[in-house]
């Protein structure tokens, strides 16, 4: 083998084994993940609530200029309808300088609501994703104390037929051997029964040979009748 293959197959074996740990490690690790996430929303949260108090205090700026604006334009006809210039001169410069603070202010205030209005449609986003996220990760811990479960009871199932095959095993082994003990037995009777002439004697008795063999009734009649005479 190449020094190419065998790199190969040790990185590939390499691999193989990150991704072991990694898979043993993944609800945890997307866990934490989902930690760090409720910790950066509640980070946006609050950047969110800043920012719509900047804009309510912008909006009452604006409103509190605009109605300045309005107040001094009104001075400033009133004035000019007296004939007095000067105080109607006045009040529209007053009126140009709040018009140029309020345009500055609404430009602010309009930001605000942007950057208000983005935050909200990015953060509704990133926490539906979040939900999103909560109910993989529940899913997967279910699925997974489940396949758990599953595989303890298989490896049960697997063990205990394993036993009763072993416990059949041993109950055919014990009858085999009391099959052949009962034979041996068997055997030994007989060749005892042959040793002490047990069995040659039960053949002349069967025979008539010997007495106490078996003997016909006409016989045994005339057994009988010799013994009366005699």
């Amino acid at each position: 083998m190449s020094f190419k293959k065998i790199w190969t197959a040790l990185k590939g074996g390499a691999n193989e084994a990150a991704e072991a740990v990694a898979d043993s490690q993944a609800i945890r690790i997307l866990d934490q993940e989902l930690r760090e996430a409720r910790d950066e929303l509640k980070k946006c949260d609050h950047n969110l609530t800043s920012i719509m108090a900047k804009r309510k205090l912008a909006e009452r700026k604006v409103e509190s200029m605009s109605a300045d604006v309005a107040k001094y334009t009104e001075h400033a006809l009133s004035a000019n309808e007296q004939g007095n210039e000067a105080l109607a001169i006045e009040c529209a410069e007053r009126v140009a300088e709040l018009e140029s603070q309020l345009d500055t202010e609404q430009a602010l205030l309009n930001g605000f609501k942007q950057s208000e209005t983005t935050l909200k449609s990015n953060i509704a986003k990133a926490k539906t994703n979040v939900r999103r996220m909560e109910q993989q990760i529940d899913q997967v811990k279910a699925t997974e104390a489940v396949q758990k479960a599953q595989v303890a009871v298989s490896t049960r199932h697997v063990g205990a037929n394993s036993k009763v095959k072993t416990a059949l095993d041993s109950l055919d082994r014990i009858k085999q051997k009391q099959t052949q003990r009962a034979a041996e037995l068997e055997a030994a009777e007989e060749l005892a029964s042959e040793e002490s002439g047990s069995s040659l004697d039960a053949k002349l008795r069967a025979a008539g040979i010997q007495p106490g063999g078996d003997v016909s009734g006409k016989d045994k009649l005339a057994q009988l009748l010799a013994k009366k005479s005699g």
